[in-house]
């Protein structure tokens, strides 16, 4: 079972400029092991996929969105064992995934995990190494927002966007 462009995006254009779903430019997809080394294999892609796209000079901003939002959904999909997250034991349940679609003027980075908890920006202590994540996820983007997947039993994607220059 899988997540089409289409289908993963129907929410997003609530509250955005008309835009057709078919006129997406680029669409890529990358698929996270689950292990936090995943993070990096993210940014990775994230860095080859906006160069061929002809887009570095947004990577920065863009690589720290994509960091908080696939190491939030390895967090909160699975427990952690020593640098590998144990996967749900939910025959069901989907792996992680990054996507990335570009249109002419904005770029979305979505990232789908099996995850049914609201991500919600946290009250981080001050000396605390977590808990800014999503708050990160809005400084550096153009909104974001998560919607729960559709034709799966549990889920969701959380996703990001960014005016392009």
């Amino acid at each position: 079972m899988g997540t089409t462009v289409l289908t993963m995006l129907q929410p997003l254009w609530q509250g955005f400029p008309s835009a057709d779903p078919l006129a997406v430019s680029g669409s890529v997809s990358y698929s996270l092991a689950p292990r936090y080394e995943s993070v990096r294999g993210a940014r990775q892609f994230t860095r080859e996929t906006l160069h061929r796209w002809e887009l570095e000079d947004i990577f920065d901003g863009v690589a720290l969105v994509v960091s908080e939002l696939v190491t939030n959904a390895l967090r909160h999909t699975a427990a952690v064992g020593g640098g590998a997250c144990e996967t749900s034991q939910d025959a069901s349940a989907l792996p992680a995934r990054l996507h990335l679609m570009r249109w002419s003027s904005r770029l979305v980075c979505a990232v789908r995990d099996s995850s049914d908890a609201t991500p919600e920006a946290g009250e981080a202590e001050a000396g605390a190494e977590s808990g800014r994540g999503l708050y990160l996820v809005d400084a550096f983007s153009d909104g974001w927002g998560w919607h729960p997947l559709a034709n799966a039993p549990h889920g969701k994607i959380v996703w990001a966007q960014f005016r392009l220059p």
